[in-house]
């Protein structure tokens, strides 16, 4: 059974040989430069033959072209972070142009994906599905501002951050359109805001789920691995239902619901079983591949794809990220 056939059927909700396991990380630093995000991409999916090749770029790659100025401090999550933001005050998001994908940063990660595909053969049938990391326009737009100053503009300019979120969709949408001539299974669409500690359900229903729909429902039908992830404490998964994807994932083992539960909720698999940091960071590889096999036992091996819940720390054990590959086997 090659890859796609055992994903096929785990979204189906049949039994397959074993159950599909894959693995996401940023590569800080050559995240820069496509070349070399790509070769670090190809590496890492040749050194674990995970059954879903995820390319991560930067976690802040979507708004760097707006002008924005990222560095990375040596968090080992690997993640970027903004000495001061773009978006000073609320006026500023009526400024916000709609980019050119083909240059910039979008270019740089379009080639990216361009290099791993081909090195990969992404184009044959029986090759590793590839999902690229995508970022919610409201994901950005805190990017932009800060958690702290949209929250003030969503409550006191709300006109002028929705003219900043429908110029950063459309964008994000020109930028999905110009990779549909690449051989991409999906993509793995980070959704932020879609969670109690962050928003209320009202707030998110205004500000994040019509553009999340527009995004989610703009993705060409020969998507077949697509992903939503729910990032955050307090996942909504009240709003699962509207966020049409083939995979719900979100930070399973340190917050609700479990997985059992989850697979109750979504239509779709659902993807998770070891956390980030007990279990990857901190774990043994005994440690590791016990909670990889009850996560398995706790689903029946049905509609799941065992993950962490979320990205590994660029620090994490070569021997843990064995111990999942090899707990499905």
């Amino acid at each position: 059974m090659n890859k796609r056939e055992r994903l096929e059927k785990t979204l189906a909700g049949e039994l397959t040989d074993h159950v599909p396991v894959t693995v996401w990380r940023h590569f800080p630093g050559d995240d820069q430069r496509a070349a070399d995000l790509a070769r670090s991409a190809v590496d890492f999916q040749r050194a674990f033959d995970w059954d879903v090749a995820v390319i991560a770029p930067a976690n802040t790659y979507a708004v760097i072209d707006y002008g924005a100025q990222d560095v990375w401090n040596g968090s080992p999550d690997g993640r970027r972070i903004f000495p001061k933001h773009l978006v000073q005050r609320s006026l500023d998001w009526t400024s916000l142009r709609t980019l050119d994908p083909s240059r910039g940063m979008l270019g740089r990660v379009y080639e990216t994906v361009r290099m791993v595909s081909d090195a990969l053969d992404a184009a044959q049938s029986n090759s590793v599905p590839l999902m690229l990391v995508v970022y919610s326009p409201l994901t950005q737009a805190r990017d932009l501002v800060g958690d702290e100053q949209l929250g003030l503009h969503m409550r006191t300019q709300a006109d002028r951050v929705h003219s900043g979120l429908n110029t950063l969709t459309d964008t994000l949408l020109r930028f999905l359109d110009s990779l549909r001539r690449l051989p991409l299974a999906g993509i793995l669409y980070v959704i932020t805001h879609a969670n109690y500690a962050a928003l209320s359900e009202d707030e998110y229903a205004s500000f994040g789920l019509p553009y999340d729909r527009k995004v989610i429902d703009s993705l060409p039908s020969k998507y077949w691995l697509n992903m939503t992830f729910l990032a955050g404490t307090m996942p909504m998964f009240k709003f699962a239902p509207a966020l049409k994807s083939q995979i719900f994932g979100w930070h399973d083992r340190d917050n609700e619901p479990s997985l059992p539960i989850g697979k109750t909720i979504v239509n779709g698999a659902v993807c998770g079983g070891v956390a980030v940091h007990d279990h990857l960071l901190l774990g043994t590889p005994v440690t590791v591949r016990d909670a990889a096999r009850e996560s398995i036992q706790q689903t029946g091996a049905r509609r799941l794809l065992l993950a962490a819940g979320g990205f590994v720390p660029v620090t994490t054990p070569q021997s843990n990220l064995r111990a999942l590959r090899e707990a499905v086997l």
